[in-house]
């Protein structure tokens, strides 16, 4: 039998999400990771559990299978916590929403990821925390850009090459599965008037109508700050700035932070954390 050290005991944390969404990526994760690793497999059933096998992790390191959501997840319980500088995360992405993995370096493809874990390094990252405690892992969006609702993919079957029991498939599944709810159309967002500070300066003001504001984490704990002035004819230039603490003021505004979108708020100040939490990456990007 082999013997692994302490260092390559792994907990895979597996999402609901990735389970209902991708189950054969997440057998194919789970056979390569034990493979190389002492790994414990936990399949937590809601956040509640997820959040429990985090916190029970004991000196294995922690590896979420899911999307980007699952991700945040973890980040913000190590953050409130105050474990987040002493754990590093490994992250297999599994999901419809991988953009955040993917902008942060990690592989998309379920394999490429899970030999990351096994093989890849520990790089430390920038983080934003906001005043009320809320994480930022890769970007900040004000306004949030509107959600399309994703497109469900039909399961292949054997009747992939028989179009007679294709078609009386897909009849059966209209017929036996619940309508789903129609989703009412979500209107572009229009321009809004917001007071932008970097290190207490402004960069611009309520009574200059902006199109968008985005910020991110750069790095050598500054933020790197966008926002694009509404535009009356030709293309306005954008403004930029960089500073570890960007407050944003104005009247009701709402924002995507990394998956998820909150608010709205009237004020909210978001401060860099300069190398805070470690992510393992492939060691030759």
């Amino acid at each position: 039998m082999a013997t692994f050290a302490t260092s390559d005991q792994l907990l895979v944390i597996i999402d609901p999400a990735a389970r209902q969404t991708d189950g054969e990526s997440v057998r194919i994760v789970k056979d390569v990771l034990s493979a190389g690793a002492a790994a414990k497999v936990c399949l937590p059933e809601g956040p509640e559990e997820f959040a429990r096998a985090l916190g029970r992790r004991g000196s294995r390191r922690p590896v979420v299978v899911g999307d980007d959501r699952a991700l945040v997840r973890a980040v913000t319980l190590l953050h409130r916590h105050r474990e987040l500088a002493g754990c590093a995360l490994s992250v297999v992405p599994v999901g419809s929403t991988l953009a955040l993995a993917q902008s942060l370096g990690v592989p998309t493809s379920a394999v490429a990821a899970a030999r990351t874990v096994l093989d890849g390094v520990e790089r430390r990252l920038d983080l934003l925390v906001d005043d009320s405690d809320g994480v930022v892992l890769g970007a900040l969006d004000i306004p949030p850009a509107p959600v399309r609702a994703a497109a469900v993919a039909e399961p292949v079957s054997a009747a992939s090459g028989r179009p007679w029991l294709r078609t009386t498939y897909r009849s059966l599944v209209r017929t036996l599965a619940p309508r789903p709810p129609r989703l009412a159309a979500v209107p572009a967002p229009g321009p809004c008037r917001l007071r932008v500070e970097v290190d207490g300066a402004t960069v611009v003001d309520l009574d200059q109508p902006v199109e968008a504001v985005s910020v991110t984490p750069g790095s050598s704990g500054a933020a790197e700050v966008e926002v694009r002035p509404l535009s009356v004819g030709a293309e306005a230039t954008p403004l930029r700035a960089s500073g570890r603490t960007v407050t944003v003021v104005g009247g009701d505004f709402r924002y995507r932070a990394d998956a998820l979108v909150s608010g709205p708020v009237r004020r909210r100040t978001w401060t860099v954390s300069e190398a805070a939490w470690a992510l393992t990456l492939p060691a030759h990007p």
